[in-house]
């Protein structure tokens, strides 16, 4: 009798504005049949864009996911700014009447955004407080106070600006709040501003270009998943030999001398299937397994 195996890999999903991710997700398992799916960065309900999934035992592999680059663009809209930081929210101030920005003055402030830099996330957000959720707290009426914190923006673009909108491009590092970003420009230029739309371009090797609709999901079935190792190309791959793998795969460490790790997580393989994810441990000159999925 063939042995059936369980469905699993990744998904490329270009989440619609409507939706939540989570939303997605029940999508996911209702199309194809299983409920071991997860996904990795949460795009809020009315952003849309690329959206990671995973299915099956790629579920284990999400961390390496969300720990990865990603690309937006957003427009934002100048004269209001909203508790929330999107237009979603309720408007806290408004300014009906500011000087026409020229492209060079709004790519000065741009450029001050550039880099590392320090933000607050919105308190209307996923963002945990002593183990909470930010949005859950305000919901439940106390008072929340976010901390900043330290991202990285390695690329601005100004894409197109009117009297009141902006449309901008930004390459950055995880744990990024596009809403943050926007009203922190609009602050600069000396205006309100809010987040009009947002659209999340890539997730690592994730792009929207390579991304499915939920529609051309349902056609296609288990035959749009992604090997599990297709979206961890930036990690050093690692094969090993029929004794190791046996180690590897009941949770043990093999020696391995001479070997220069380049990456700090390694793809692992045997007889050219992916396994899982290791380390490598120069001191004791040991492989250690990490994530095992097994073949």
């Amino acid at each position: 009798m063939t042995e059936v195996k369980p469905v699993s890999g990744f998904l490329n999903i270009l989440k619609p504005p409507g939706m939540s991710s989570h939303d997605v997700v029940g999508y996911v398992r209702r199309v194809l049949h299983t409920k071991k799916v997860g996904h990795a960065g949460t795009l809020d309900p009315a952003a849309a864009g690329v959206l990671p999934v995973a299915v099956g035992m790629a579920t284990r592999l999400i961390e390496y996911l969300e720990i990865t680059d990603k690309t937006y663009r957003a427009e934002i809209k100048l004269g209001i700014a909203t508790d929330s930081g999107d237009d979603t929210g309720k408007i806290l101030t408004s300014q009906l009447d500011w000087s026409d920005f020229d492209m060079s003055t709004i790519e000065q402030v741009l450029q001050k955004f550039t880099g590392k830099i320090r933000q607050t996330p919105p308190a209307h957000s996923a963002i945990k407080i002593n183990g909470q959720k930010a949005c859950d707290l305000l919901r439940a009426g106390k008072a929340v106070e976010v901390p900043s914190r330290e991202v990285t923006i390695y690329r601005l673009e100004l894409l197109a600006h009117s009297h009141d909108m902006l449309l901008i491009d930004c390459d950055c590092s995880k744990g990024t709040y596009i809403r943050s970003l926007c009203q922190d420009i609009g602050e600069a230029l000396g205006v309100p501003a809010t987040m009009a739309f947002l659209l999340r371009r890539r997730v690592g090797d994730f792009t929207a270009e390579g991304a499915l609709t939920l529609e051309e999901l349902a056609e296609a079935g288990e035959q749009a998943l992604l090997p599990a190792d297709k979206y961890l190309s930036s990690m050093q791959r690692f094969d090993l030999n029929p004794k190791r793998e046996k180690a590897f795969c009941n949770g043990l460490s093999s020696t391995v001398k001479n070997f220069t790790a380049q990456t700090e997580s390694l793809r692992v393989y045997a007889d050219g299937h992916f396994i899982g994810v290791g380390r490598y441990d120069k001191e004791r000159e040991e492989l250690l397994p990490v994530k095992v999925l097994g073949r």
